[in-house]
């Protein structure tokens, strides 16, 4: 008999432990498997972890663990083979140790829809196959005229089943051993081929930074580029270097959106070597992709967060490009960080991470700094291009806004017209999807609220709905206030719809298009739309940040930012390197090619710092003055954060539990270490329950993690009460 120590699938605190199960069974069952099981009264999936052989009876075992072992039949066994090798269960314990998540979350997070330790992966799809048909037999003895024809076509060459012709002939045919069926695995993603590209000839930038990193000791190094400096070209390079001896590379971009362009530049230059993994891809893709990747098919994987745990053997190098963007971290539990991950999985296997970043975040540069990361500029873009010439106009200035438009002002609008009238291409930006970003009532103040997280809601001309940006609610539009019953309802801001049919009425004869979530629902569709603006098939591209990343557009000559205040009057810390990112990376998306580029900057704020050095695209003036601030406040990259939040249905019993949770924690009197809250945080409310949370700052993470473990533990058996653990949360 068999003793198996079994993860359950249910990734609560309570569960975070393995279940021991009995097998008798012949068939053979090994770790890192998944088997059916019977817990409660339900049957779950499960993720064995440890197998070991008992001599005794299932009597005996129960006697010597004090209680009652349920069996694993061998219908229960849903893998024969390892899903993960032993490196990567072992990196997702590291990752679940470190943000302190159950592991079976870690788990699933790792592997494809069709392999995770979910009940639902067993109505997943599988292998897709195909099916062929191919002679045996060429005698020709005792068949009937329709069967010749047949056996003489099968002669010339295999075929797929329905293209032989009649069922009924095939069928005789196969009994009378002249034809044979065969099946072949049918892979449900291919990467459409593309025209063999010859490296170009790398600038004397591109070198230093191409030799510096190969010939670096440091594990880990940041590649830092002005927009249009070339940064490609080195992933290139360096994953060139990298196959020529022997080992593999893993290439994460930040978002969907970008995947394309960079498997374009990576199919170029490496043909059918590449594999893609995204959340974008169906299940079935995935799946193929995943086991292509598996069996050491692939000798570079291109994708997005998740691909961090792709299962590539003899991995050599980890690129992540654009690492400042926020969307490298995961929004629910685990809340992991890729870059955070992709460094411990390269210090378990070898493998040099690379950090490329025209704006890096400031824990990354400081790191580099210290020279805790090794680090190379490129501080010039290609052939000495010059960076885009940049005006901020400041809406509060008098004159500045006519009365053609009530969006973009005067200095813009000529702008724009000089662009469209020499047949070059303008970007126009706002970080802000929907038509009106606000609904209220003039008549009593009502503001239309999300009922589920507390969130605004704004209105989508489209489909004349009100939706929550942050937890998806729709509702209806109303046509009253529901409070007094005013039919007047005032609408307030303004998003990429609004400024799409603006623009449309200012520049009547422009083709204009709008690029953003509501859009781009698919990356397809995305990439659809981006290679059209890049074959000049629109003179106005309008859009969120989703557009001012990892683009190039040859004929894009003017780039806008309509509003770069949007940013800075959002709650948290790393408000002002948010603006500062979106609009340098903006601005760095005119003028990469031979058309010189410009930008303009609308704003309230015209010499806040964060708008001042974005516009001037000036990268170490901003962090100079940004590291001032975050000393001054303590936060990172001077203190480690750790964000606890508690919910439930009660909001005073949460608000009891909150604030016990807290004085917990002050009551052990951590060195250099503060307990903030519980506050009541921007989204009060998220999927129907309360929320109250708790920031931790602290300097060594062994001086908080046991007392914080034990909090947790203590208050994760009230009845009604979630505790979610978010270790280096973004916002606060």
């Amino acid at each position: 008999m068999q003793v198996l120590s079994v993860l359950v699938e249910r990734a609560t605190r309570s569960l975070d432990r393995p279940f021991a199960y009995a097998y008798e069974g012949k068939r053979k069952v090994g770790e890192r498997c998944r088997v059916k099981c019977s817990f409660g009264p339900k049957t779950l999936i499960g993720f064995v972890i440890h197998v070991r052989e008992y001599d005794g009876s299932l009597e005996e075992l129960q006697n010597e663990l004090g209680f009652e072992v349920k069996l694993i039949s061998e219908e229960d066994i849903v893998d024969e083979e390892p899903l993960l090798s032993e490196g990567l269960f072992e990196l997702a314990k590291e990752v679940a140790s470190y943000y302190m998540a159950p592991l079976v979350s870690v788990l699933q997070a790792m592997l494809p829809p069709s392999l995770s330790p979910r009940s639902s992966s067993l109505r997943a799809p599988k292998v897709a196959y195909d099916y062929y048909v191919e002679a045996i037999d060429s005698k020709e003895d005792g068949l009937t005229p329709k069967q010749i024809e047949m056996l003489r076509l099968l002669l010339r060459g295999t075929l797929r089943k329905k293209e032989a012709g009649s069922p009924s002939v095939l069928k005789a045919l196969i009994e009378k051993k002249k034809a044979r069926l065969v099946k072949k695995e049918r892979m449900r993603f291919e990467i459409p081929e593309r025209e063999k590209e010859v490296p170009h000839e790398m600038t004397f930038e591109q070198k230093c930074a191409y030799e510096g990193i190969v010939s670096c000791p440091k594990e880990v190094v940041l590649l830092q580029g002005v927009t249009g400096s070339g940064k490609t070209e080195v992933y290139l390079r360096l994953s060139e270097h990298c196959l020529s001896i022997g080992r593999k590379v893993l290439m994460l971009v930040p978002e969907i959106n970008l995947t394309p362009a960079m498997v374009d530049y990576f199919s170029r230059r490496f043909g059918k070597r590449i594999a893609i993994l995204h959340s974008e891809l169906t299940p079935g893709e995935r799946y193929d992709e995943y086991r292509r990747i598996a069996r050491g098919e692939a000798d570079i994987v291109v994708g997005a967060r998740s691909a961090v745990f792709a299962p590539i053997s003899n991995l050599g190098l980890i690129i992540l490009d654009e690492e400042h963007v926020e969307s490298y971290k995961q929004d629910n539990a685990p809340h992991y960080h890729a870059r955070e991950v992709a460094i411990m999985r390269g210090r378990r296997e070898g493998a040099k991470v690379v950090l490329g970043s025209a704006t890096p975040s400031l824990e990354t540069r400081s790191r580099a700094m210290r020279g805790v990361y090794g680090y190379f500029e490129m501080p010039h873009r290609v052939n000495e291009r010059p960076l885009p010439r940049t005006e901020i106009v400041d809406l509060r200035a008098p004159g500045t806004m006519g009365k053609e438009s009530s969006k973009l002002s005067r200095p813009l609008i000529a702008k724009i017209r000089e662009k469209l009238e020499k047949g070059e291409q303008v970007l126009l930006l706002i970080n802000r999807r929907g038509y009106w970003t606000g609904v209220n009532c003039p008549k009593c103040g009502h503001l239309f609220k999300c009922p589920e997280c507390g969130g605004n809601l704004v209105y989508h001309f489209q489909d004349r709905l009100l939706k929550c940006h942050h937890c998806g609610h729709v509702e209806l539009f109303p046509d009253r206030c529901p409070e007094c019953g005013n039919p007047a309802l005032r609408r307030v801001g303004y998003g990429t719809e609004r400024l799409e049919e603006e623009t449309k009425a200012l520049f009547p004869t422009a083709r204009v298009a709008r690029l953003d979530s509501d859009v781009a629902r698919s990356a397809a569709r995305l990439e659809k739309l981006v290679r059209a603006f890049k074959n000049r098939e629109f003179d106005i591209l309008i859009g969120t940040q989703m557009v001012a990343k990892g683009h190039d557009f040859p004929y894009l000559s003017l780039a806008a930012v309509a509003l770069a205040d949007i940013g800075l009057a959002l709650p948290g810390y790393r408000s002002a390197e948010r603006t500062f990112e979106l609009i340098a990376q903006a601005v760095g998306r005119a003028g990469r090619a031979l058309i010189p580029g410009e930008a303009l900057i609308q704003t309230y704020n015209p010499t806040h710092y964060a708008i001042v050095d974005g516009a001037r695209q000036d990268y170490l003036s901003f962090y100079e003055k940004e590291m001032k601030e975050r000393k001054l406040s303590r936060f990172p990259p001077y203190v480690y954060l750790i964000a606890v939040e508690l919910s439930g249905e009660d909001e005073n019993r949460l608000y009891e539990c909150a604030l016990a949770f807290a004085d917990l924690l002050r009551s052990k009197e951590l060195s250099a270490t503060r307990v903030i809250g519980p506050i009541i945080p921007y989204m009060a409310k998220r999927e129907g329950l309360f929320r109250r949370s708790i920031l931790i700052k602290f300097k060594k993470r062994e001086d908080v993690e046991g007392s914080l473990r034990d909090a947790i533990k203590r208050y994760q058996a009230v009845p009604g009460l979630r505790i979610d653990v978010d270790v280096d949360p973004l916002d606060f």
